[in-house]
C-alpha cells in the first residue's frame, strides 16, 4: 500500500483529558465503558468486498481499539485482527495486528526508551525482525486496512482544536499535520487533516447533514471522511481506488 491506498493483501480515544464531552460522558469509574462499536461495509466499484467490526472501550487506566477485517472479494479471503491500548494521556502502550488467514503472521509495536519498536513475526520460515522508529510515545497508528483508527484520528484532532467541546460556535478546525506510523508498511510518515464544514450524505438511502473531513497523505491520495454530531465515523470515500466505507 502506497500511503492512503487500499491494500487487499491482507486512539486517540484514550486522550481523556481532551476528549469530546459527549463521549466522555460515557465514562465510568473503575472500568472500562465502550464508547462506540459496530460494523463498517467494504464497496468497491459499489460491490461488498468485506467488512470491519470494531469497538472502542475507555478505561481509568488505558482505553483499547479493537477490530477484526475480513475481506471476502472474489478470490481473496482474508482475516485480521487489531489491538490498539493508548494509556490515559494518549501515549501508545502497545499495538497488535495479526493475520489470522490464510496465512498467520504477526506485528507487535511497544514503547522502549525514547523509540518505538517494531516487532515483526512473518510466520513460517522468515526469522523474526525488530524495527526500532525515533519516534514519540505519542505517535498515532494508522495502520493499512483499519478504518476505525481514521475516527481516532480525527478525535485527536478535534482534541487539539477545540478542546473538549469542538461544536463550540467559533471553535477554528485548522488544516493540521499529524506523524503516524503504519506498522504494517513498517514506516512512518506525515498526514493531514483537514475540516471541509458541513455537507449533505447520503447513506442508505437516507439524506444526512454530516461533518467532512480531508485526510491526505504524503503521496497526493486523499480519504473522505464523514462524521455525525456524536464524532462517529459514517463514511469514507476513496476515489483512487473507486471505494467507500460506510457503518452498517
Amino acid at each position: 500500500m502506497k500511503s492512503g491506498r487500499l491494500r487487499w493483501v491482507v486512539l486517540l480515544m484514550a486522550v481523556a483529558v481532551a476528549l469530546p464531552a459527549s463521549l466522555l460522558a460515557h465514562k465510568e469509574e473503575g472500568g472500562g465503558k465502550t464508547v462506540d462499536s459496530g460494523t463498517f461495509g467494504i464497496f468497491i466499484n459499489g460491490k461488498r468486498v468485506g467488512s470491519e467490526s470494531f469497538r472502542i472501550e475507555q478505561g481509568k487506566e488505558k482505553s483499547v481499539a479493537t477490530a477484526e477485517l475480513k475481506v471476502e472479494g472474489g478470490d481473496q479471503r482474508a482475516t485480521q485482527t487489531t489491538q490498539l491500548e493508548l494509556a490515559a494521556n494518549g501515549d501508545l502502550l502497545r499495538y497488535e495486528w495479526q493475520s489470522v488467514s490464510p496465512e498467520k503472521s504477526q506485528v507487535v509495536v511497544e514503547p522502549s526508551n525514547e523509540f518505538l519498536i517494531e516487532h515483526v513475526m512473518p510466520g513460517g520460515n522468515e526469522k523474526p525482525l525488530d524495527i526500532p522508529f525515533l519516534l514519540p510515545h505519542s505517535t498515532m497508528v494508522l495502520d493499512d486496512n483499519s478504518f476505525i483508527q481514521r475516527e481516532i484520528l480525527v478525535w485527536r484532532y478535534l482534541a487539539a482544536a477545540c478542546g473538549p467541546t469542538p461544536s463550540e460556535k467559533g471553535c477554528a478546525m485548522p488544516k493540521t499535520d499529524f506523524g503516524v506510523l503504519v506498522p504494517r508498511q513498517h514506516m512512518s510518515m506525515k498526514v493531514t487533516l483537514e475540516y471541509k464544514g458541513k455537507e449533505k450524505v447520503q447513506i442508505r438511502g437516507n439524506q444526512m447533514e454530516l461533518d467532512h473531513f480531508d485526510l491526505h497523505y504524503e503521496d497526493g491520495t486523499s480519504w473522505a471522511l464523514f462524521l455525525d454530531s456524536n464524532y462517529k465515523l459514517l463514511r469514507i470515500v476513496i476515489d483512487a481506488d473507486k471505494a467507500e466505507v460506510v457503518r452498517d
